[in-house]
């Protein structure tokens, strides 16, 4: 029970195993990016090489998941949005995306709370990251958040 209330508190980074699990799903993820077809176009958009792309993936999720800070440490701000404006995101490339991510996810051996967890936070981050699309309501995007109209 004391052990149950410790992982509760845990961040999701060391309840799926710290960095050699979020490595290893990174990999996967990148391997799938790469081996599966109906993911060609979204690997297409990537401009450096996969290792570099995956490294800073894992860098980020490691500080996003509760992790140490690597990105921030190494890259500095994630701006993630910005980041990522030079590329035509739509419902297609995040789909694409995420198809890699649940293949990678399939092959770690994780609890199902923490398989849920990580897919529905990636689902919203690859959501955020739509720049394409009817929902893309151009300038005005955000405008509602902290009271203002």
């Amino acid at each position: 029970m004391n052990s149950d209330r410790i992982r509760q508190g845990a961040s999701l980074y060391r309840r799926i195993g710290g960095e050699p699990a979020l490595r290893r799903f990174v990999e996967r993820l990148y391997h799938y990016m790469e081996c599966l077809p109906e993911a060609k176009p979204v690997r297409d958009m990537h401009a450096m090489p996969l290792d570099e792309a995956g490294e800073r993936l894992f860098c980020f999720l490691s500080g996003w998941l509760g992790g140490p800070p690597l990105y921030q440490r190494f890259y500095g701000e994630p701006r993630l949005r910005r980041r990522h404006m030079h590329v035509p995101i739509g419902d297609r490339e995040r789909d694409q995306w995420l198809l890699c991510a649940q293949n990678a996810m399939d092959d770690m051996d994780w609890p199902d709370a923490e398989r849920s967890e990580l897919m529905r936070l990636l689902r919203g981050m690859a959501d955020h990251l739509r720049n394409r699309g009817a929902f893309n309501t151009g300038c005005g995007e955000g405008r509602h958040r902290g009271g203002r109209t």
